[in-house]
């Protein structure tokens, strides 16, 4: 069943196009990755499915009671988001924000589920510990489970080792493959490594001067995947 469909879809700013007739859709259960050149609108392009910005034209279509508000985030990290100074739980239970509306409080379940996604995360003895004391990657492991919070059905993330050692990326790739295999999420993740996205993907988006969708396969068999493919490894 598709999640998410996009038409056609041109994305930009202030109404001028930077990528026009964007076309894909996403299944659940899926793991699609998007790569290309640096400055080709990946990161614009997520704005744009979650309405952060608006649609240039073009169309997206959500499915299986899916919207907007209803997609976890885990957007790049900033200087001022990693010296936020917040209690962890206090930035992991947030992610009900959209959900809580009017209501004053967070609820009994919204407290619970903060902790068990917490826990899923092995960061369950972080509650009262302060964010901005934390290193990067425990840091991306508590936006990501503020991320959780907001779905079960689909997490979009941008970068998320961008600045993270090699041993701390593999892990939280690691962590990002089971919410896909064992609790069933489905995963939009952009990646300027090529290597990563053929390890784990099931399917790739490479947006810039060329467009191309479709699964690992056909790309690595495509004449845009081979060229992006064997520049990387150069």
């Amino acid at each position: 069943m598709s999640l998410l469909k996009c038409e056609n879809l041109s994305i930009g700013y202030d109404k001028h196009p930077v990528i026009n007739n964007i076309n894909f859709d996403i299944n659940i259960g899926d793991y699609l990755c998007i790569v290309g050149e640096n400055g080709a609108g990946k990161s614009t392009l997520m704005k744009t499915l979650l309405h952060l910005i608006p649609v240039v034209g073009g169309s997206i279509i959500y499915g299986d009671g899916l919207d907007s508000t209803q997609i976890g985030y885990l957007p790049q990290q900033t200087v001022i988001q990693k010296d936020f100074p917040c209690s962890c739980y206090e930035i992991v239970i947030s992610g009900f924000e959209g959900k809580k509306k009017i209501r004053p409080f967070y609820n009994k379940y919204e407290k619970e589920q903060s902790l068990n996604n917490m826990n899923k995360l092995g960061i369950g003895s972080f509650v009262k510990r302060c964010y901005n004391e934390l290193s990067g990657g425990q840091q991306q492991r508590v936006l990501l489970a503020r991320a959780l919070c907001a779905t079960s059905k689909l997490l979009i993330l941008d970068e998320p080792v961008a600045g993270l050692d090699p041993k701390v990326s593999n892990e939280l790739y690691n962590i990002i493959n089971d919410l896909n295999k064992i609790d069933k999420i489905t995963i939009v993740m952009v990646t300027h490594d090529i290597d990563i996205a053929l390890n784990y993907a099931s399917h790739i988006l490479h947006i810039g001067h060329e467009i191309f969708f479709g699964n690992k396969f056909e790309y690595l068999n495509s004449d845009i995947g081979k060229k992006y493919v064997n520049r990387g490894k150069k």
